[in-house]
């Protein structure tokens, strides 16, 4: 069984040995946005879904739950969760697109930039953990003075189905906390901001067995007692492993809440403010840039436009629509922008708008505004040569979608079967268990290649022209939007 929570839902997918999906179900958790730029959910909503979708996924797979041998957890990157020494939430989980962090960020990169970048492989910005445990000292000191432990999200559903308490490395550099050097916690880094290090967890190997299921957690979630738990680690670590991606230059570009770049590397290649995270492969790593809104923006409009159709409407429409939505632009930054801009005061923006457009021509602009994005990404990666990128995500399962990004970066498109973390989670599962032989005979024998997408020329250069546009324009509005930033009234 393969446990991933996303930003907008916890998904469950139980897995054969041969790597045949036998059952799969999600449940949706709120996100909670109470000032422009955070983004924060409540670890107890995660619980809650993992108790409905653990046993709707049996039900969907029809089996027992003595036949799960194993499972494995990933979650998002960087979100931190704190607990007293009774074990009690603090409070709620602070989520990677949050950008409340800025200006500790800034401090930060002053006081020690080199330092940080040189032990834990990246840049300080607002998504990482250090930032925002830097940014609750300052206003919330009284919880800092409460917490007796630090669990990253994944840790804190594992802990919720073993009792245990440990992390992985992918999640330790994830914290920006970590010595690359010496695959430890690094107190360094830790005293920045005066960090109790007794509240870190001890960092273990992902597919390490980290408990078992307890007697209490069987009997909420639907398990059975004594079921092996393996560590785990962050989403976009497994998603990568899941597509298949083992090999230095492989590429993925995943469709979800962000939309996410990454590559393979043989070794670190620290190229900040661009992510640099271990691979499942041991010596791996891989390059990871994002941005902020991608499926996120996507149900925007969908809850904004298309309330009654949803996304197959959305979809249907935007297939009508001609490249160039006949002349509509749109600028995806709902919520700020990371790469490759770093700022989180940019708006989105509808640009060239008349009479004529339509819903349909909204939906088209969307997920071309989408895949300029990704091409802006792709420009600013230092690692350019890769002409394949295997998609990953819910938006991979749209053809039309699929098709824009092909034209609007050139790149060929390939897509496999199971394409989402809880995917890779089980994998890792059966790794820790010894099903699987090692990483390449796990990857090679079950994960398959469903389809691919070539550019069109003709078409990929009429987006090239929209694109230089689409830049052009996003330089023009940025101090705009800076200007509009915490304008009201009163």
């Amino acid at each position: 069984m393969g446990i991933d929570l996303g930003a907008g839902s916890l998904k469950v997918t139980i897995i054969t040995e041969t790597g045949e999906i036998r059952g799969e179900a999600s449940h949706p958790v709120a996100t909670h946005i109470s000032h422009p730029g955070w983004s924060e959910q409540n670890p107890a909503d995660w619980l809650n879904a993992l108790a409905a979708a653990i046993p709707a996924a049996r039900s969907a797979a029809d089996i027992l739950n003595t036949e799960i041998t194993a499972i494995g957890i990933s979650a998002g990157a960087h979100i931190p969760i704190l607990t007293d020494a009774a074990g009690a939430v603090l409070r709620p989980a602070i989520l990677w697109n949050d950008q409340r962090a800025a200006d500790q960020a800034a401090a930060l990169n002053t006081q020690a930039g080199a330092l940080i970048i040189q032990k834990s492989l990246n840049r300080p910005n607002p998504t990482w953990t250090l930032p925002m445990l830097a940014w609750l000292r300052q206003h919330e000191p009284d919880i800092i003075a409460r917490t007796a432990r630090l669990y990253l999200a994944k840790d804190f559903l594992r802990h919720a189905l073993t009792g245990t308490w440990e992390t992985d490395f992918s999640d330790a550099i994830g914290a920006l906390m970590a010595d690359n050097a010496t695959k430890t916690w690094s107190p360094d880094i830790a005293g920045l901001i005066s960090w109790n290090m007794a509240t870190l967890p001890p960092i273990k190997p992902a597919t390490a067995i980290a408990g078992t299921v307890t007697a209490q957690a069987a009997s909420r979630f639907g398990l059975a007692e004594g079921t092996a738990v393996i560590v785990g680690a962050n989403d976009t670590t497994v998603e990568l492993f899941a597509a298949g991606a083992i090999t230095p230059g492989a590429a993925t570009i995943k469709l979800a809440t962000a939309a996410v770049l990454s590559q393979v590397t043989a070794g670190p290649q620290i190229n900040p403010p661009i992510s640099c995270y271990p691979h499942i492969i041991d010596g791996l790593y891989y390059t990871a840039t994002g941005t902020n809104s991608c499926a996120s923006a996507h149900r925007w409009l969908r809850d904004t436009m298309f309330r009654a159709g949803g996304f197959a409407e959305m979809d249907t429409l935007a297939a009508t629509i001609p490249p160039g939505a006949d002349g509509l632009i749109f600028h995806p930054y709902l919520q700020g922008e990371r790469a490759p801009y770093w700022d989180p005061q940019l708006r989105a923006d509808f640009l060239g708008l008349t009479i004529s457009h339509t819903p349909a021509h909204f939906a088209r602009a969307l997920y071309e505004g989408i895949a300029f994005s990704i091409r802006d990404l792709i420009a600013a990666s230092p690692s350019q040569h890769f002409t394949t990128a295997r998609l990953l995500g819910g938006g991979a399962q749209s053809a039309t979608w699929r098709q824009i990004i092909a034209d609007v970066t050139g790149l060929t498109i390939e897509r496999t079967a199971a394409t989402d973390a809880s995917y890779g989670a089980a994998l890792l599962a059966g790794l820790g268990l010894g099903l699987f032989t090692s990483p390449a005979e796990a990857i090679n024998k079950r994960v398959r290649l469903v389809d691919t997408t070539k550019p069109d020329p003709e078409t990929q250069d009429f987006y090239s022209d929209l694109f230089a546009i689409y830049k052009s324009a996003q330089a023009a509005l940025a101090p705009i939007c800076h200007s509009l930033v915490g304008r009201r009234v009163g």
